[in-house]
Formats: C-alpha cells, sequence, structure tokens
C-alpha cells in the first residue's frame, strides 16, 4: 500500500428522500452537504437517495402482465431520475469542489440513450470529477425497474485516505464482487442500502473484517408519508408500516467492531473520525488478496472493462 493520510472524517447522512422527486431530493442533499462543510472529508448518502426507494411497489407488474397504471407510476419514476452529466450532477459536482469534499450519493440513473434505469452510485471528487457504479444485479422484483449494470462495474476513487469503492446493498452478498474491491486496494467500501435488517449487521461486521477495511453502513429512513400523492399504486403503499425502513447506518472498522453504533429510525448526520493506518496494519495476519491468497489455485478473472 502506498502511504495514505492518517485521519479521514466522515459525514454519514441518514435521511429521508423526497420520494419521486429529484428536485426537492437534490435540494436535500445539497443542505444536507452545506451542514457537513468543514466537518468531513468524505459525505456519504444512502441508495437512491434522489429520488428515492419505493419501497413496496411493483410499478403493475406480475407474471406475464403489465398495466396501464403501473406503466403511469413508472413513467413517474422514470422522470424523475437523472442522466449523469446533467444539471443535478453539475450541482452535486460544483457542492464538492466549493466544500473541498468527497461526495457519494445513490440515485436513480436514466441512460441517456437508452430508456433504461440503473440502480447507481457516484462519487464526486474535490475537483468536481466522478465516477459512478451501477449495480450489477437489481435484487428481486428491482430487476423490473432497473437494469443489470453494463458498464462502471467496479470504479474506485484514489484519494489521500486510499482508494475507495462501493457495492450497492446485495451486492454485498456476492462474495466475488467483494473479491473484486479488495483486488483494487480499498481502505473504505461504501455499502449505500436499504437494509434495516438485523442480520444486515452480521454481514457487514464479516465484510469489515474479510477485506480489512473501513465499511460504511450508509441506509435511509422512509415513511408511509413519505409516498406522494397521486400513485395509482396506493394500496401497496398504505399496507406499508408508518416507518418503512428505519436505518441503522453505521460504521464498522478492519476489526469487526462498531465506530458508530447503528442509529435506528431518525434523520442525522453521523460523524466519524477514520484511523485510516487501522486497514493496513490489520493485514498482518490476513491479507485476502495478498498474503492470504492462493493466486496457484484460486484465481478471479474480472471483465470491468
Amino acid at each position: 500500500m502506498r502511504d495514505i493520510e492518517r485521519i479521514c472524517k466522515v459525514a454519514l447522512v441518514q435521511a429521508e428522500p423526497v420520494m419521486f422527486d429529484k428536485k426537492a431530493s437534490l435540494e436535500k442533499v445539497l443542505a444536507y452537504i452545506d451542514k457537513a462543510s468543514g466537518k468531513a472529508d468524505l459525505i456519504v448518502f444512502p441508495e437512491l437517495f434522489i429520488p428515492g426507494y419505493p419501497i413496496g411497489m411493483n410499478f403493475g407488474f406480475s407474471m406475464g402482465k403489465r398495466t396501464e397504471a403501473g406503466r403511469e407510476d413508472w413513467m413517474r419514476y422514470y422522470n424523475a431520475s437523472v442522466v449523469a452529466g446533467g444539471d443535478e450532477f453539475k450541482q452535486l459536482a460544483d457542492a464538492a469542489i466549493r466544500t473541498g469534499a468527497y461526495i457519494s450519493i445513490g440515485f436513480s440513473e436514466r441512460d441517456a440513450v437508452t430508456g433504461t434505469l440503473y440502480n447507481s452510485n457516484a462519487v464526486f471528487e474535490p475537483d468536481g470529477t466522478y465516477k459512478i457504479h451501477r449495480k450489477l444485479k437489481p435484487t428481486g422484483s428491482e430487476r423490473v425497474v432497473w437494469g443489470d449494470a453494463n458498464k462502471d462495474y467496479f470504479p474506485v476513487t484514489e484519494t489521500p485516505w486510499g482508494p475507495i469503492g462501493s457495492l450497492i446493498c446485495w451486492e454485498s452478498y456476492m462474495p466475488l464482487a467483494r473479491v473484486a474491491l479488495y483486488q483494487k486496494g480499498i481502505t473504505i467500501y461504501i455499502s449505500p442500502n436499504t437494509n434495516d435488517n438485523p442480520e444486515w449487521q452480521a454481514t457487514i461486521q464479516h465484510i469489515a473484517i474479510e477485506g480489512k477495511c473501513y465499511f460504511i453502513n450508509s441506509d435511509m429512513i422512509v415513511t408511509r408519508s413519505s409516498y406522494p400523492e397521486g400513485l395509482n399504486e396506493r394500496s401497496a403503499v398504505d399496507r406499508q408500516p408508518d416507518i418503512v425502513c428505519r436505518g441503522g447506518s453505521c460504521i464498522i472498522d478492519p476489526r469487526g467492531h462498531y465506530v458508530t453504533e447503528p442509529v435506528w429510525d431518525e434523520e442525522t448526520i453521523i460523524y466519524a473520525e477514520l484511523d485510516m493506518t487501522l486497514p493496513a496494519a490489520c493485514k498482518m495476519e490476513h491479507d485476502a488478496v495478498g498474503h492470504y491468497a492462493r493466486p496457484d489455485v484460486l484465481e478471479l478473472i474480472v471483465k470491468d472493462e
């Protein structure tokens, strides 16, 4: 590993998106960035924060069938999704330049050429440049809304604290995808997600130990009242509990210990200072892609064009 700066200050934003509204969601993002300005080197937002994760909806899909009402809801979500490089990206890039921070943000990406949506995460650098990761395989019925990634598989961002990478939600249950990031030497593993189930906490502790990296668990708050009026699929929304997603955002160190404990049921910014000597120090005994690997027996081939 190259020499890196010792302390990385993180602001982990656990908040509620403005569902189906990219303008209002972006305004909320920019407000949180300004609030964390000067306090953080890295500011992290959850999965699909622009324009929100429509938990419980199916957009009129059933086996072999679709509905016109579902198409209307889908188009509403499509129109609220973001084209990379568009005005929303320019505002986020300006925010990164203004604050001098790295910014990680989950968003529904609308392809600039085709009609496909992707579940994506962008990391903006302090000079306004950015890299995008598209979710390799949407989970369950997410597949009727977002397509499989066709590029931007495993980008990493070089920072003063080492390379930073991300896998979105249940991508972290893809062992080979994790190894693809480990092979790039990541010191910080960002996970934008909507996993408020208790077993997820065991997962993220395991990954931090396995990869000897900091794991930033970035979850959101979603309430039933956050869904907009006028949706055709209102009955699916009305079946949800008052708090649809409880959060649980936290940061795990390379030993699997909580740097910050999970936070539930509230919007907040979680601040932490990460000792970036730990990822290397913890590899003394176990380096999954270094001295604890057996490349003569096991080989991972990554098609990362």
